[in-house]
């Protein structure tokens, strides 16, 4: 078993265990009321819908996101499971274990929500944040036994959005993600079982 994979695209070792910035290092106010657990079983991308600025600090735009969430939605929480800001580093949001929210009519449910910060029907994904993406994705594979096969995104359970924006959206369609979540897997010797 290696000790890192190298992205096909980018050249960079990438290992399934990513660096992961916690709740507490980015200024997590505690979550408010109660929540549904549930068993993740897949694993849905979203985007931020809002055009993000590189210079923009990260860790202040998820602040803003919980105090909106809070004052604005009724939701106890920011509703995605984890978030990739513009330079491809990867925060904790909501814990694994409680279903996320969403402003459209599917059930997330039993969905990995993983939030790209940015408006992807205006910009371009950076490669680090591709990276981000397939080693997110990876590291819930492997400890959740889920399969990359179950990779989606939003618009693929909505009719009313076209989350994760259409310059995002073409990894899903194309099978980008899938492929190289499973080409990490299998480089470290963890796929799921039956894959």
């Amino acid at each position: 078993m290696s000790e890192g994979a190298t992205s096909e695209t980018s050249g960079k070792v990438l290992t399934s265990t990513p660096r992961i910035i916690n709740r507490v290092e980015w200024g997590a106010k505690p979550p408010v009321g109660d929540f549904k657990t549930h068993k993740p079983d897949r694993i849905t991308l979203h985007h931020g819908g809002v055009v993000q600025p590189p210079e923009r600090d990260p860790q202040q735009s998820l602040r803003n996101l919980q105090a909106w969430c809070l004052r604005d939605r009724g939701w106890g929480d920011i509703p995605y499971h984890y978030s990739i800001d513009m330079q491809g580093r990867i925060y904790e949001c909501r814990a694994d274990i409680l279903a996320g929210d969403t402003n459209t009519e599917y059930d997330p449910t039993n969905h990995l929500l993983v939030e790209v910060m940015g408006n992807y029907e205006e910009q371009d994904p950076t490669q680090d944040q591709l990276d981000a993406i397939v080693q997110m994705m990876a590291y819930l594979c492997r400890r959740y036994g889920v399969s990359p096969q179950t990779i989606k995104s939003h618009k693929d359970y909505s009719t009313r959005t076209v989350c994760p924006g259409k310059h995002l959206y073409r990894y899903i369609e194309n099978g980008y993600f899938v492929r190289e979540v499973n080409a990490l897997l299998e480089r470290e010797g963890h796929l799921p079982a039956g894959e």
